[in-house]
């Protein structure tokens, strides 16, 4: 990836722009609005939300206010997890069109899996939501369909359906790699994201991360987003200052070395959310 117009091209053979702007934890209102709009105007085409985010309409309005062709911009969203199964994944997408003011998403996922700490029977769950993603999918209001924090126990269940999992959209930085989960993916041509490239800010203040950054010239947060890019991950940086925003794409004059990478795949358990999908309570 040498530019922010490079993509990576979806099982289905749609493209998906190779850096996306998140949304998570931006304020619905002018906060996540203008943090949309901003991206927009910095050059992002992939922009990345939920129905949990509470912001939907926020993104909504900065796509239409932004001028940009539709056609141009790879928009996300993600069913909730009080959301699961069939029918109620469906009309959980309804609201979230309604939300986004629409015509279709690009890219729908399931948010998390249904755990088997809560659900004895959460393969079901999970396949009765993937049998409703599949729906929409064929019915072409959705582009490309995948899934977020599933691990390769949860993926499994799903692999043999009609539709198997485009993406996998999951927790990985400096210090957190899920390489079992990456493995698989990669093995399944799921295309793998990553959510808080930056370990939910954390990172930024590493030493060992701004010593490698310093050698660059570059931000400990372009140096993670460059790491995410070699190692073939879709990062999703999320920002709301335009100064941060504009920064997080300017990762493409600069390669991190073969040392400097395995030194930073290296580094201890950091900036972690220590959210465990198999265990989570909501």
């Amino acid at each position: 990836m040498y530019n922010l117009k490079d993509t990576y091209t979806l099982p289905n053979g749609r493209a998906i722009p190779c850096i996306g702007f998140g949304t998570w934890q931006a304020p619905d209102g002018e906060t996540a609005e203008n943090a949309v709009a901003s991206a927009l105007e910095a050059g992002y085409r992939h922009i990345d939300t939920a129905a949990a985010y509470k912001n939907e309409k926020s993104v909504g309005n900065a796509i239409r206010r932004s001028g940009i062709n539709r056609s141009e911009i790879f928009v996300t969203s993600k069913v909730w997890n009080q959301d699961r199964g069939y029918g109620r994944t469906l009309a959980a997408f309804e609201r979230t069109m309604e939300q986004l003011g629409l015509e279709y998403l690009d890219l729908y996922l399931i948010h998390w899996p249904a755990s088997p700490s809560r659900y004895s029977d959460w393969r079901e769950l999970n396949l009765g939501t993937w049998m409703a993603m599949c729906e929409l999918y064929k019915a072409g209001k959705v582009k490309a369909i995948g899934v977020s924090n599933f691990k390769p126990s949860h993926l499994e269940a799903l692999m043999n359906s009609s539709i198997a999992p485009m993406v996998n959209q999951i927790e990985f930085h400096p210090g957190f790699m899920q390489t079992e989960t990456v493995d698989f993916c990669r093995d399944n041509g799921i295309i793998v994201e990553a959510w808080s490239p930056l370990g939910t800010g954390k990172l930024l203040a590493d030493p060992s991360l701004n010593e490698v950054a310093g050698r660059y010239g570059v931000s400990a947060a372009q140096l993670c987003i460059r790491w995410c890019i070699q190692h073939q991950v879709l990062p999703l940086p999320k920002s709301v200052t335009p100064s941060r925003i504009r920064e997080n794409i300017d990762v493409f004059g600069f390669d991190i070395s073969q040392e400097d990478m395995s030194l930073i795949d290296a580094l201890p358990y950091i900036g972690g959310s220590g959210l465990d999908p198999d265990k989570i309570d909501f």
